[in-house]
């Protein structure tokens, strides 16, 4: 866990939970954890020798942020597909796996909060126990207020 004060409304016990979840279910492979809104975001988790400093760790993944807050206006387009009238629909949005040479990257937005965790190369399985548990605590952080 980083000791930056937070840039976000996080909370310390929902950032904490956060990274709980993901280091449980993830294990050494995981990278980072990133807290996220649409204005704003917290660098929650960093494994030691990935960054020489902070800075250039909020650099890299400001851009990764960037990319990744599309999410929140691909909801409508989500929500259509999920419930087809013809019985089409293919369920709920759950989260989003990007595959990389060397690791992933996975999103999951709750609402108008969202999660990005990175690792290295890893068993596919893991990513929906973490994102699963993610989610319910971005859930719940969203309905009692961060």
């Amino acid at each position: 866990m980083t000791t930056e004060k937070h840039r976000t409304t996080i909370s310390d016990d929902v950032a904490t939970g956060l990274v709980s979840a993901a280091r449980t279910s993830l294990g050494d492979t995981l990278r980072s954890v990133v807290y996220f809104t649409p204005s704003a975001f917290d660098v929650l988790y960093l494994r030691q020798e990935l960054y020489g400093s902070m800075e250039t760790a909020r650099a890299a993944k400001g851009k990764l942020v960037e990319l990744e807050r599309v999410g929140f206006a691909e909801v409508p387009v989500r929500t259509a597909i999920t419930r087809r009238e013809d019985g089409t629909g293919i369920g709920p949005y759950e989260f989003t796996v990007r595959f990389h040479e060397d690791g992933f990257v996975v999103r999951v937005l709750e609402g108008d909060v969202g999660t990005i965790m990175t690792t290295d190369s890893m068993d596919l399985n893991a990513f929906e126990d973490a994102a699963t548990a993610v989610r319910r605590l971005l859930a719940d952080a969203s309905f009692g207020g961060e």
